[in-house]
Parts: structure tokens; C-alpha cells; sequence
């Protein structure tokens, strides 16, 4: 207990100066995100993938809280994912490649022992979406270090019932470097987590919630997994239904996700936070009354039920701007009607009309002055003009 507290503490002071020192290198190296035309440096999500491990590993090389072999993987999975995703910000891989990836980490620390082959495939597949889908939640200020602080506690208490204090620890540790880098991004962000630390905590964090979910039920787990991560699951779903309904494709970004729809209605970049940080929750909460047994699978329905309304009743807030009239020679034809001919001149009206605009293309090309009547040419041999 006293263990927990004091990496909890040290991971936030930690994780608020690393990620300060970060801001600079991230600059420098052009690794930025454009937010409503300001540069976002995205190196925050390293001082939090670095912090967790410190604080993890500390805990482990002392004795007082042993990680264990479970947690050991699921924290060495998760770096690597972090790894991935510090590649995808420099390099700017696909996104097709981060589900792969996560995917095939997530398939080495499944207890496959104890979910089952048939279990442990779901769950793979389930840690992979619900992990780039809190990349998705990475879209504006504050909102993913938000919704992960808010998990982390969820998720950690949820272990500590199961008493797997190794994994109760690193959540603990994980919340409090998110808080700590949360200190930079609240609005206006001076830095974001980037695929490195967005990827790396929704891994942690779907990954230990199945963790504390294998053995149980599998009913059950599914609602409770749900309620835990519903925010992030209403937002990718949300995104994916609004993309497909405008007739766009799926992975093209857009400003279409939870926070900038609430903008849309009126609310201030603090105020979206705060929304989807209530919300998010409301649905830890449910999830985390529902594993302890203090509360039954209705309560779990209810937070589907309110999950599926908001995602309808946000659909319908208009976030893609019309499409403009093509500019187009034939478009112009089409709107405006054949352009006219301009009327032709006649061979003698059209040297008469010629004689200024000769004169003056001469005087443009020789930008000698010319002789008035009562003065003397200043010139009186021949212009010679050298072409150089």
C-alpha cells in the first residue's frame, strides 16, 4: 500500500518533468501534430511509456511489490506497442500495420490457460480494437489522458479485488504518469501522447482488464470489458458509422469524433473534456460495481443502451463540409452558359487600335524619352542594344 503511493507519486513528478523536457527535441525533430493550425509536439506519450516502466520494475527489483511473470509480459508487450507507435509518429506507418501489430502482441500475453483457445482469440482481437481505438481518443486536448486516468483507476481497482497487487501497482503507476503529462495537455496543449503513448496505454489498459476478467463468467466478462472501455468503443463506432454514412473512407481523419462533434454544440474545448471524462466515468463505474458483484448485467445494458443513444443522437451533428462546385472549364460551361465571342475587328480598325499599345510595348522594351516639340534629342547616334 505504501509501495503504491509512493510510485504513484513518483510517477507524477516524474512524467510532468520529462514530459516538459520532451517538448524541445520533439520541435527540433519536426514531430508535431497540426491542431487548428498550431504545432502539437508528440513525444509525451514517451515520458509516460518510460515512467510506467520505471515505476514497475522498481517495485519488482526491490521485492516490495513483485510484478510476476503475467504482468512482466504485459508490460514488455506493451512497451514494444509503444515502440510501434513512436514509429508510426516518425514515419507515419499505416494503420492497417498498428492492428497487426498490437494483434500479434496481444496474442503473446492472452492466459490462454485459463480463457480458452476460443476465449483467447476473441480477447486478442478485443485488445487489439479497443487499443487503436484510444489512438482515436488522442484527437484534441486532454481527452485521451482524460479518459486513461479514469480507466487506469477503474481497471486497477477491479485488479486489486482480484488481488493481483502487481497489476493494481502498474495501472496505479500508469494513471498517475498520465495525470502527470496531463498537466501539458490540458487546453491549449503544449504536447500530445502521440501513437507512442496513446498506443501504449489503451494496450495496458485492455490488456489488464482481461486479466482481471479471466476465470469469470464470459457472459459477464463481455459486459463488464464493455462498460470499461465504452467511451473508447462509442468514439471509434462513431467515427466509423459517420465515415461510412458521408461515403468517405474509413481511415481518412477527419474532425468527426466525440470531442469535436460536442464542439460543434456549443461546448468549450475544457467543457468537451469534461463531458467525455464524466461519461467515461459513469461506465468504469458500472463496469467496476459490476465485477465486484455489487451490481447485476442490467446495470450493464443500461450503460450499452445510453451508449448506442449518444452514438445516434451525435450522428446526426453535421461535421463534413459541403462539397464545392467544381471550378472546371466544363463546369463553368455548365453553370454560366457558352462563353461569348468577343467581337472581331476589322484589318485597319485593328492596326489603328494597335498603334498605342506598340508604342508603348517599344517604350517598355527601349525606356527612352521621348522628343518633344522644342527640345533637343539627347540621343543622335544610333541606339545599339546588346542581348546579354
Amino acid at each position: 500500500m505504501l509501495y503504491g503511493i509512493a510510485a504513484a507519486t513518483a510517477s507524477f513528478l516524474l512524467a510532468a518533468l520529462l514530459t516538459a523536457l520532451l517538448r524541445a527535441p520533439a520541435l527540433r525533430l519536426a514531430l508535431v501534430d497540426r491542431r487548428r493550425q498550431r504545432p502539437v509536439p508528440l513525444l509525451g506519450g514517451v515520458a509516460v511509456v518510460l515512467v510506467t516502466g520505471l515505476a514497475a520494475w522498481a517495485g519488482d527489483w526491490t521485492g516490495v511489490v513483485p510484478v510476476g511473470s503475467v504482468v512482466g509480459r504485459l508490460l514488455v508487450a506493451g512497451t514494444a506497442v509503444g515502440a510501434l507507435g513512436l514509429a508510426a509518429d516518425v514515419w507515419r506507418l499505416r494503420r492497417r500495420w498498428l492492428l497487426v501489430g498490437t494483434a500479434v502482441a496481444a496474442a503473446c500475453v492472452v492466459p490462454y490457460g485459463v480463457t480458452g483457445p476460443v476465449a483467447g482469440a476473441l480477447a486478442v482481437a478485443w485488445i487489439a480494437l479497443v487499443t487503436v481505438a484510444f489512438r482515436g481518443l488522442d484527437h484534441a486536448d486532454g481527452v485521451a489522458g482524460t479518459v486513461g486516468v479514469v480507466t487506469a483507476f477503474g481497471v486497477g481497482a477491479c485488479a486489486a479485488a482480484e488481488l493481483m497487487d502487481g497489476l493494481a501497482v502498474l495501472l496505479s503507476a500508469l494513471a498517475a504518469a498520465l495525470t502527470g503529462f496531463l498537466l501539458h495537455n490540458w487546453h491549449p496543449a503544449r504536447i500530445a501522447l502521440g501513437a507512442c503513448g496513446s498506443l501504449f496505454a489503451g494496450f495496458l489498459l485492455a490488456g489488464a482488464a482481461v486479466f482481471t476478467r479471466a476465470g469469470h463468467e464470459p457472459g459477464a466478462g463481455v459486459g463488464v470489458l464493455f462498460a470499461l472501455t465504452a467511451l473508447a468503443s462509442a468514439d471509434a463506432v462513431l467515427v466509423l458509422l459517420s465515415r461510412r454514412l458521408a461515403g468517405r473512407p474509413p481511415l481518412r481523419g477527419g474532425p468527426d469524433h466525440l470531442a469535436h462533434r460536442l464542439r460543434r454544440l456549443g461546448l468549450t474545448p475544457q467543457g468537451a473534456v469534461v463531458v467525455l471524462g464524466a461519461a467515461s466515468f459513469s461506465g468504469v463505474l458500472v463496469g467496476v460495481l459490476a465485477h465486484t458483484g455489487l451490481a447485476g448485467g442490467t446495470a450493464v445494458l443500461w450503460v450499452a443502451g445510453v451508449t448506442a443513444v449518444g452514438v445516434l443522437g451525435l450522428l446526426r451533428v453535421r461535421v463534413y463540409e459541403p462539397r464545392r462546385a467544381g471550378t472546371g472549364p466544363r463546369t463553368r460551361t455548365s453553370l454560366h452558359g457558352p462563353r461569348a465571342e468577343p467581337p472581331r475587328r476589322s484589318p485597319e480598325s485593328r492596326d489603328v487600335a494597335d498603334v498605342p499599345s506598340r508604342a508603348s510595348s517599344r517604350a517598355a522594351i527601349f525606356p527612352v524619352r521621348q522628343v518633344r516639340r522644342g527640345e533637343k534629342a539627347q540621343v543622335s547616334a544610333s541606339l545599339r542594344v546588346r542581348n546579354g
